[in-house]
């Protein structure tokens, strides 16, 4: 996990009012006017009880960082460590109800078949309201596989109250499966149900109305946003098969055919499987889709998976079974090579806060005057938080929708933007990113082709700054 971290510490857009709200906490601490999300709300509210969370486990490594003077970026790395482990504590409290009820071979696929999968391990140290809701769900699993019914449907509101609505969509299929199955009784459940919600519809509206400044329930305004008024789809739709076609696929890897397999190789499996199947199909009614709306669905796919992989392999010395053995340890060995590959690509996802490390590191002027970035929204979406910021003489700006001719009337130093060209100031240098992938005879067969993607401007009136000497574009 901490490589992860440590290649991947950057963020993009959706990870974006959490990382602010992080560093908020930890540096501005009671002082809210200071927030960042007052200034900038983004298109919908989100609670602050996670970044609280993870803030205040992060805040003995951050007080550390601080105390030794060293860059806010450290303090970056140590809530994504944090909240990483708090994703592995939730994932291992899974595990080990997979040992209790399954065994020790399919616990130890289980963790192969985790670690050698791309996604659910990048997504882990971001705190995305998926991953914050997932440290729920994956406790939900636990419970669920222990047999404690109420305790899961308990762990299950909880999130869909405060981190996600969308887990309503798994909710009702798990609860319905409940009473089915007579593990919970309707009256039991109705009273354990709303007691849990009206704690949790509390504790939401008083933290967040405090931090926000109104009376507030973020994921009640996220509800009626994206299901009621079907805003969603204006950041992009697919057509309802995507997620059984693209998005578990890709997040799966060898996971999928053999969470297929599993169904129909140990009866014990469906009724686990059937509820987030159901989740799964709910959410495919919605047009816009993206894969961390259902990484939930991974672990409990990966018991599944898990459960047909231990299988094969005790029957490997039988004829048909050592084909499938060989079958497995094939795609077992593509998923690995595949999981390497998108990870060496998304480092070069984050070309913005690369840009502006460098900037850091070359630009500062030999004057005492204020030295004014802005950031543009490209470059807000691919790198950088206020964990990149540092201290005077360095100032930042994210004022939006400033035309690229009157940028130059604006008092900044510097520029870092997705544009080549822009009048009034001089392209300094450019940092590139992961463009696409190139087949090759030869080695290594796969190459990563980058392209620049983020260009630093220097103003052109600045006289200091013209000086240097830069790399150019």
């Amino acid at each position: 996990m901490p490589s992860w971290c440590l290649t991947l510490k950057l963020k993009r857009a959706s990870t974006f009012s959490n990382f602010q709200a992080m560093h908020d906490i930890l540096y501005h601490r009671q002082h809210i006017d200071n927030y960042d999300h007052l200034e900038f709300p983004g298109v919908v509210p989100r609670t602050f009880i996670g970044a609280l969370f993870v803030s205040f486990l992060a805040s003995p490594f951050v007080l550390i960082i601080n105390l030794l003077h060293l860059p806010k970026i450290y303090g970056l790395l140590a809530v994504r460590i944090v909240l990483g482990c708090v994703v592995l504590s939730t994932l291992r409290f899974f595990r080990i109800q997979i040992r209790n009820k399954f065994g020790h071979q399919v616990e130890a696929f289980y963790i192969i078949l985790t670690s050698i999968q791309f996604h659910l391990l990048f997504y882990a140290t971001r705190p995305l309201p998926n991953i914050l809701a997932l440290c729920a769900v994956n406790m939900v699993y636990g419970y669920w596989l222990k047999g404690s019914s109420y305790a899961a449907l308990s762990y299950l509101i909880f999130a869909t109250i405060i981190f996600r609505c969308d887990m309503l969509l798994l909710l009702c299929p798990l609860g319905l499966e409940f009473l089915v199955i007579k593990s919970i009784s309707f009256w039991g459940a109705l009273k354990r149900c709303i007691g849990v919600a009206l704690l949790c519809i509390g504790l939401t509206v008083f933290i967040d109305s405090i931090l926000w400044k109104k009376l507030l329930w973020p994921e009640f305004h996220v509800f009626w946003f994206n299901s009621v008024l079907n805003r969603s789809s204006e950041w992009g739709t697919h057509p309802m098969h995507w997620y059984f076609t693209s998005a578990l696929p890709r997040s799966l890897l060898a996971g999928y055919p053999l969470f297929l397999l599993g169904v129909f190789l140990d009866k014990r499996v469906l009724p686990f499987v059937l509820p987030v199947l159901c989740f799964i199909l709910l959410y495919s009614k919605l047009p816009h889709k993206e894969l961390r709306f259902i990484i939930s669905s991974v672990p409990m796919f990966n018991l599944s998976a898990a459960i047909a992989a231990n299988r094969i392999y005790n029957n490997r010395q039988k004829t048909f079974w050592k084909l499938l053995y060989l079958i497995m340890l094939g795609l077992l060995l593509i998923s690995l090579g595949c999981t390497v590959i998108t990870f060496l690509a998304s480092y070069k996802n984050y070309s913005s806060g690369y840009a502006l490390k460098e900037l850091h590191r070359t630009g500062c002027l030999s004057n005492s005057d204020e030295q004014w970035v802005h950031i543009d929204t490209f470059s807000a979406m691919n790198g950088i938080s206020r964990f990149c910021e540092n201290d005077f003489p360095w100032r930042y700006s994210k004022e939006e929708d400033i035309p690229l001719h009157q940028l130059q009337l604006k008092n900044f130093t510097y520029l870092v933007n997705e544009h080549p060209v822009i009048d009034g100031f001089n392209c300094l240098f450019s940092i590139s990113g992961f463009s696409r992938l190139r087949l090759q005879i030869g080695f290594p067969p796969i190459l990563l082709v980058t392209e620049p993607k983020v260009f630093v401007h220097g103003y052109s009136g600045n006289m200091d700054l013209l000086q240097k000497n830069w790399p150019g574009c």
